[in-house]
């Protein structure tokens, strides 16, 4: 722990809102995923009886 650089708390703050607000559209929870691209999404199957 010593060695470990100590930042100020409304430094650090200000640089995570940052950060979030650059890659907010990236984000999947806010921004949504595609229908297409959602791997965990069942796929349908089409039978004709």
């Amino acid at each position: 722990q010593a060695l470990v650089p100590l930042f100020q708390v409304s430094q650090a703050a200000a640089e995570l809102q940052q950060y979030c607000m650059q890659n907010a559209c990236k984000d999947a929870l806010l921004v949504g995923v595609p229908a297409g691209s959602n791997p965990f999404r069942e796929h349908r199957s089409c039978a004709l009886l």
